[in-house]
């Protein structure tokens, strides 16, 4: 219908440009019609009151308008209109049939194969419109593009489907050869995640249109899958971990699955899942990370009856776990039971080590848990070498004036540039009547405390968790969340507690201390490169002296407060790869963040990556130093196998050994083409209108061929469409015409 009022397809008028071919000067134009227009009006004006009196000012003002629209079309016609446009010079160009041989392309959505129908669309006459015209080259599409004589060489059985490499592989070929656009047959379903700006940048450089033809339901009937799963890539030896397992649906709303985690074959965590509509649906399982060691965390459905798909209910992750141990720096400035059972939690957990130093009389301190008797000897550190070897910091009932202007500077950059984690506890000489309503310990602190002191009372309170608190894994005191919430809420009574004031913006209350109000008891926040909280008591003590000797709430609750206290300090070399799953692509990059034993940033070291392969097999990398980034080392990687690869980075400046650490990733091999099977139209049609191309359904596909001539890639020429012949015009001077004298007789001024 478009053709025949317009004469020419729709990318005519959209990539051509409008002239006017007489020699006549284009003012000449202009003064005529705004002269007609005049005069016309000016009639008008000067018989407005010979008009019936039913012919108001507003429709003479139509007439005068439908006339002078009439008068202006024809003295334009004088003027030859045209388009000027860009087009392909016939069979000097080349134009790529890409066709997606993905196993994606194999699902059948509506009886035949999606490759089926793609082969039908092309001998159903596109293939030849396009030969008459054009040169054709025909490509295959998996990982990259392979051409192919014919349609026999496409088997739908390619595991990975990489558009952008392919489309890649073509705007490199477009520097040679006269290739005038590329037609796509694919249903969208790329493993990589999307065309990146380079090659789309590459495409509109050589003015390379990519037109996309989209084939699959946007969306299966009966599918559940597994679209993601996070999980932290390492870990303390027993802790107590949290699994992100994102899911996708369609038709299964309200069903209930149940969603298994996996390790080394051994179930460790379990939940039963009720299906939602929304989009995506985010699950969170809880697990115990076990022993040290390099392991596979896989996350899992069990198939519903009807799904069309179960091979995408999985998703595999690899996580490290460390057995090193997490030292802490405690100073305690009174002997008090706290002191002695926070001690005593820590000694039972192998990850832990709490080195104390205790304010026994005013010039006396009490060290336990040092590893030599030099250690602490000259009191609290004054260098950061000696402070920094330490990953986390507690401040128990100790006035701020204890520490020297230096020390205080220090325990700063402890948290900001170490990147460790400090604890602050309630006490008589702790948080504002400690005096720590200062610099820096008032940047440091997640709350803003109350002016003045007194604000230790040494009365009653319940402690309450927030609903973060409730979420946290810091407070979790049984396995099962309702079960611990419940256990939090017969908690015994705390002795003592006190005012922390308000909490900043950013940081999180996990509890609360009920006493005639509610304040905050248990606030965290991240400082810097770490992370700050505030314990606003002394007398969590209770809550193991008065319950049953069996109960280990009080033990559980410390030792994962100390775990996240120090548990994420790192380490003087952090190392890290660009993904932790690569799907069908081995291509990655290995980093390492390196710094002295100051923890300054090391420009000058000497970094080496050992990267074991899945069959055991190793390779020494050297890292290279990134040059706008001081102390950032990087290296190129390839992970040639399918498994999971662990990455141990290790730093020297000369013969100072800086440390290590490690990584882990994991190459997923044939497993991409399982996941999002619906046909991807978002992503086609981006690519057409990024590359000024088009989106086409298989039905109106047979307009490709002529639409696709007017190209300025390949060997073009300038070519002139006129205009005044359209029957569009025919029918519009003949409407103008019509709809004044309809107006007329209806009016009563025929």
């Amino acid at each position: 219908m478009f053709e025949f009022l317009f004469k020419y397809p729709p990318a005519v008028f959209l990539k051509g440009t409008l002239v006017l071919l007489s020699s006549w000067p284009r003012w000449i134009l202009f003064s005529a019609s705004l002269a007609l227009v005049a005069v016309l009006a000016l009639v008008f004006w000067q018989r407005r009151r010979s008009f019936s009196p039913r012919l108001q000012a507003v429709r003479a003002g139509v007439l005068w308008l439908l006339q002078s629209s009439l008068l202006v079309l024809l003295l334009l016609l004088l003027w030859e209109p045209a388009i000027s446009v860009t087009a392909l010079q016939p069979q000097t160009n080349i134009v790529a049939v890409v066709i997606d041989d993905s196993s994606s392309m194999s699902l059948k959505d509506v009886g035949a194969s999606r490759q089926q129908q793609a082969i039908d669309v092309l001998n159903g006459g596109l293939l030849k419109n396009l030969q008459t015209r054009f040169q054709v080259r025909l490509y295959r599409l998996g990982s990259g593009i392979e051409r192919i004589p014919g349609m026999t060489g496409l088997h739908a059985d390619q595991p990975a489907t990489q558009i952008g490499q392919g489309l890649r592989q073509l705007a490199d070929d477009a520097a040679t050869l006269p290739i005038g656009a590329v037609v796509l047959l694919s249903d969208g379903a790329d493993n990589t995640g999307g065309v990146d700006f380079e090659t789309l940048s590459e495409l509109r450089r050589r003015r390379l249109p990519v037109n996309a033809i989209g084939f699959g339901r946007q969306q299966l009937a009966n599918d559940v899958e597994v679209d993601g799963l996070d999980v932290p890539d390492k870990a303390l030896n027993g802790s107590r971990l949290e699994a992100e397992v994102t899911i996708r649906q369609n038709g299964f709303e309200g069903k209930v699955a149940r969603l298994v985690l996996t390790s080394a074959g051994s179930v460790v965590a379990t939940k039963q899942v009720t299906l939602q509509q929304a989009p995506e649906q985010v699950e969170t399982v809880e697990f115990n990370a076990g022993k040290a060691g390099v392991k596979n965390i896989e996350a899992r459905l069990d198939p519903l009856p009807g799904e069309e798909n179960p091979s995408n209910n999985y998703a595999t992750r690899v996580l490290a776990v460390d057995n090193a141990t997490r030292r802490l720096l405690y100073v305690e400035g009174e002997p008090r039971w706290e002191f002695k059972f926070i001690r005593r939690a820590a000694d039972d957990d192998p990850a832990l080590q709490v080195v104390s130093m205790l304010r026994t009389t005013q010039n006396k301190i009490y060290r336990q848990g040092i590893s030599s008797p030099m250690e602490l000897a000259d009191g609290f550190p004054t260098k950061p070498e000696d402070l920094f070897e330490y990953q986390g910091l507690i401040l128990g009932s100790i006035e701020s004036a204890f520490f020297t202007p230096v020390q205080q500077q220090l325990i700063k950059d402890f948290v900001d540039r170490r990147g460790g984690g400090l604890l602050f506890l309630g006490g008589r000489w702790g948080l504002s009547d400690g005096g720590y309503n200062v610099p820096p310990f008032i940047e440091l602190l997640p709350v803003t405390l109350p002016p003045g002191k007194n604000n230790f009372q040494r009365t009653f309170g319940a402690a309450e968790l927030t609903d973060a608190g409730k979420r946290s894994l810091i407070c979790r005191i049984e396995d099962d969340p309702q079960k611990s919430a419940d256990h939090w809420e017969v908690l015994p009574y705390l002795a003592n507690y006190e005012n922390a004031g308000r909490p900043k913006p950013g940081a999180v209350v996990l509890a609360n201390v009920a006493a005639g109000g509610r304040l905050p008891l248990l606030v965290t926040e991240n400082y810097g490169r770490g992370r700050t909280a505030v314990f606003a008591t002394g007398g969590s003590w209770r809550w193991r002296m008065q319950q049953p000797v069996g109960d280990t709430s009080q033990e559980t609750f410390w030792r994962q407060l100390l775990r996240w206290t120090a548990g994420a300090t790192p380490s003087r070399v952090v190392a890290s790869a660009s993904t932790h799953v690569l799907e069908d692509n081995g291509r990655l990059q290995l980093r390492a963040e390196v710094r002295d034993l100051s923890y300054l940033p090391a420009a000058d070291a000497e970094v080496r990556a050992h990267v074991v392969a899945p069959d055991g097999t190793a390779e020494d990398i050297p890292l290279h130093p990134e040059p706008l980034a001081q102390g950032i080392y990087v290296a190129d990687s390839n992970a040639s196998q399918a498994g999971s690869y662990i990455a141990q980075i290790t730093a020297r400046r000369g013969s100072q050994d800086l440390g290590g650490d490690v990584t882990t990733f994991r190459r997923e091999n044939g497993v991409a083409e399982n996941f999002h099977r619906e046909q991807n139209k978002e992503l086609l049609q981006k690519l057409a209108d990024e590359t000024g191309g088009r989106y086409y359904t298989p039905s109106d596909a047979y307009r490709l061929p002529q639409e696709i001539a007017y190209s300025e890639a390949g060997i073009t020429a300038h070519e002139m469409k006129d205009l005044w012949n359209m029957p569009a015009v025919f029918l519009l001077a003949l409407a103008l015409k019509s709809a004044e004298w309809l107006l007329r007789r209806r009016w009563g001024a025929v």
